[in-house]
């Protein structure tokens, strides 16, 4: 066999258990991938020894008849995860030279199942941007390309979109908070999958946002996200937030069949500025479940308005809090310091030769909305206002909706720096359609469904109930099929 990195998670396990190739030859063919890929600059901190060590056990394990679904199965970490002697950075110059002593309960869920880590991948500084152009190691770029401009392949997890998409991995580890995992997947043509709030565990995960954070799936396909899905979620007593649920057999889900269910169009999600192209798609996609046998129907969520400003109120308000732990004196990077120095001027220089702009700007406006004179006016306001989102889904699903179909982005992946020196605001609202569902808990996938005028590929969202993973991912699994998506970036890097 030929070009392995190019399998899915499926193709490349049926595979293997068959003997028609082993786990260390398919991890060399993604390390020759990611050594002929330097100009995406999606990984960033190489385990290429400890990838190999893993492949081998991996072999061992499907030739004593003990292999899981994700058991030799080569993987892109985003550098949000903590990994037990690997540099852990969340793409900031604070962290630099972490190396956790512990791993994640995410990435010990993946190695117990048998998956291998290739590498650490890029992403935006502490998961804050849209874009992948806040990491301290530079941008990562898309490997779509149709001039001659680098497009952003989206954010935070830019890198593990832009690994996935450029097969130097078969799927990849990301993170959501308001779209960090949907967003670069419609950008790349790539499969993301934002799970229910709580059903995947945040101990070990840098955190951004606690009650907003949420890891997933980045993959090549629908039933690669459920096979993937299956081997990271877990019930994790060290993570007090993760729901005491079962892991239920999402593969197994993959049905096809959505006959006689109810698909939701919220009217709202019709805003200005949303393209003709991603409009039209969106009609295309209701069409296709349509013709699959499900009742589409419009429905409303009247709060969607209010979602963006209560999202960049809370989110930062906890990032706030979250990130005053980086002080420079228990670990992380310290400032040098002058004569005469104390404590609060190593405070203020650590924290200001260490965060980038992006994150200080999210501080500075957390910290503003939970000061005394303010946090009625703003934090109070946003959690009343994110209540009633939350109760407009509730509503909705009360009414009988199985899931409802937005577009998962407003446009298609733009060029790096084309929003470097406009409003801050510009790059936010590129989360309009993906907050709602943070904000809510709900789980969330973008499947990729056409390409626009220029070539780019262009996605739709799906939105489910809670902790009704499997069923979304049998209408993704739907949609995807209906569409037949198999475009691929062409190769210039």
């Amino acid at each position: 066999m030929s070009d392995l990195n190019q399998l899915t998670i499926a193709e490349a396990r049926d595979a293997m258990r068959a003997g028609k190739m082993s786990s260390q030859e398919l991890t060399e063919a993604c390390l020759t991938a990611i050594e002929g890929a330097g100009a995406l600059n999606a990984f960033v901190h190489d385990s290429a020894d400890l990838a190999r060590e893993m492949a081998r056990a991996a072999d061992q394990r499907i030739r004593a008849g003990d292999g899981a679904a994700m058991t030799g199965i080569p993987l892109g970490v985003k550098d949000l995860f903590c990994t037990r002697g690997v540099t852990t950075q969340a793409a900031s110059r604070i962290l630099e030279g972490f190396t956790p002593q512990y791993e994640s309960t995410v990435t010990q869920n993946l190695w117990d199942a048998g998956a291998v880590m290739l590498g650490k991948l890029n992403m935006d500084e502490f998961a804050m941007g849209s874009s992948n152009e806040t990491s301290v190691y530079g941008k990562s770029v898309n490997p779509w390309k149709v001039d001659d401009r680098e497009l952003t392949p989206g954010g935070s997890s830019g890198g593990s979109a832009a690994a996935v998409a450029a097969d130097l991995c078969l799927a990849a580890t990301g993170t959501d908070t308001g779209g960090s995992i949907r967003q670069p997947a419609a950008f790349t043509g790539t499969v993301g999958l934002k799970p229910t709030y709580g059903r995947v565990s945040r101990w070990g995960t840098i955190a951004f946002a606690s009650s907003l954070d949420q890891a997933g799936p980045m993959t090549k396909t629908v039933r690669d996200a459920a096979i993937m899905l299956g081997a990271m979620a877990s019930v994790d007593d060290k993570d007090s937030t993760c729901a005491e649920i079962p892991v239920p057999d999402f593969e197994a889900a993959l049905t096809g069949d959505i006959r006689g269910k109810k698909i939701g169009i919220p009217r709202e999600y019709r805003m200005d500025g949303l393209s003709d192209e991603i409009d039209a798609l969106w009609q295309k996609g209701a069409d296709m479940l349509r013709d699959a046998g499900a009742e589409i129907v419009e429905i409303s969520l009247p709060h969607t308005k209010y979602a963006l400003p209560a999202y960049y109120v809370i989110a930062p308000a906890e990032a706030s809090s979250n990130l005053a732990r980086y002080d420079g004196v228990r670990y992380g990077r310290r400032a040098t310091l002058g004569q005469g120095d104390g404590i609060v001027e190593m405070y203020e220089k650590t924290r200001a030769e260490g965060f980038g702009a992006e994150v200080q700007r999210r501080v500075m406006i957390g910290t503003y909305v939970l000061s005394a004179g303010f946090y009625d006016a703003y934090y109070n306001r946003a959690r009343r206002v994110r209540a009633l989102i939350k109760r407009d889904f509730d509503q909705a699903y009360a009414d009988g909706v199985d899931a409802i179909l937005t577009p998962a982005t407003p446009s298609a992946a733009f060029g790096l720096g084309d929003m470097a020196q406009k409003d801050p605001v510009e790059m936010y609202l590129n989360d309009v359609f993906t907050v709602t569902v943070n904000l809510a808990g709900l789980p969330g996938i973008s499947v990729p469904v056409g390409l626009d005028g220029q070539g780019l590929p262009l996605g739709l969202q799906l939105i489910g109930r809670p902790f009704e993973e499997g069923e979304l991912l049998n209408h993704a699994y739907v949609l995807e099929r209906a569409a037949g998506f198999a475009s691929k970036p062409a190769r210039w890097w």
